[in-house]
């Protein structure tokens, strides 16, 4: 019999009685994994530290949990976070080694987990207020994208001509020993985490469209190791790349016999528009500003020549700059 997809967001489903994964009932309250690994917790201390929701209420890391069938979690999700924790513990090296549709799988599930976390969250809230949730359409179909490419996971699910549904930067980074620095975005689905002695930053529904336009630049720092103020300036560019990024991709899911493969539709379609926006310093300099909040850079400061925006990474001919004599 062929499997099916489960698609919670049809149904904008945030129930903690059906497994995140495949839909079925959870027998048990025992039934969760958490959202951020606990091996990845433990590692860092995070178990206790406050998380904040979008709805600037308060959590703990460990507190963010998926529900997640046992027999589920046996089998596919356990398997895929030994399989990173190993690579991870071999450090730049070992996450260049991994296979990155595994590593898109990983940071899938973080980001579907913080997601089902701020719904459901949110929905209570609503509902407490006598009011409905609603959330727009375009970002519910990026979610309802991301998750039937989770079930892969779990599913016979190929990618039709093997083709990326992400963009996936990995950079040695100079990291402090106990550098923990995570970030995302839900509305583009973009992430970065920087540990140990690598950082790596991820837009999962683009198609690989950002790598093909941050690809100039990616191409003369890729093989270099950064300094972390280098690595976050990098994160700045692909993370207002995705914001500038126009176009909502949409696929074909096609059953085959006993496989499910997942086609993308053309990102053009009938629009003549550029796929991404106008870059605008203003703007990418306000990105930045945040990025580089750390080391105390203003706007003022990163745009004061709007031609040539400030930049550890490049001179105002493009060319490759030294790691700076800055602060980890």
């Amino acid at each position: 019999m062929q499997q099916q997809i489960y698609y919670p967001y049809k149904v904008f489903n945030t129930s903690k009685k059906l497994c995140f994964l495949t839909g079925k009932p959870i027998n048990s309250p025992e039934e969760q994994i958490y959202v951020f690994p606990q091996w990845l917790m433990s590692r860092f201390g995070l178990e206790d530290k406050p998380f904040k929701l979008l709805d600037e209420s308060l959590s703990t890391y460990k507190d963010l949990k998926l529900p997640c069938a046992a027999d589920t979690n046996e089998q596919y999700i356990e398997p895929l976070e030994r399989e990173i924790e190993a690579a991870f513990n071999k450090g730049y090296e070992g996450l260049k080694g991994l296979d990155e549709h595994r590593l898109f799988l990983w940071v899938g599930k973080w980001l579907h987990g913080i997601v089902f976390n701020e719904l459901h969250a949110a929905r209570l809230q609503q509902q407490a207020e006598g009011l409905e949730l609603t959330v727009s359409q375009s970002i519910l179909q990026r979610f309802t994208n991301l998750h039937i490419m989770l079930q892969s996971l779990n599913l016979p699910i190929e990618f039709e001509d093997g083709f990326k549904p992400y963009s996936l930067f990995i950079f040695k980074v100079d990291n402090a020993a106990d550098e923990f620095s995570y970030r995302d975005e839900m509305s583009t689905l973009t992430f970065s985490l920087r540990i140990a002695d690598f950082g790596l930053v991820i837009c999962l529904q683009d198609n690989g469209t950002i790598s093909r336009y941050q690809q100039k630049a990616y191409e003369q720092i890729k093989d270099q190791t950064l300094h972390p103020i280098q690595f976050e300036e990098f994160c700045a560019r692909v993370f207002y790349s995705a914001y500038l990024f126009n176009r909502l991709p949409n696929y074909d899911i096609m059953p085959v016999g006993d496989t499910i493969y997942i086609e993308p539709q053309s990102l053009r379609g009938n629009s003549a528009k550029p796929i991404f926006d106008e870059w605008d310093v203003k703007t990418y300099g306000q990105v930045l500003e945040n990025f580089w909040k750390k080391w105390g850079f203003l706007l003022f400061e990163i745009i004061k020549d709007p031609d040539h925006p400030m930049s550890f990474l490049f001179d105002k001919e493009d060319g490759l700059l030294a790691a700076p004599d800055l602060p980890k």
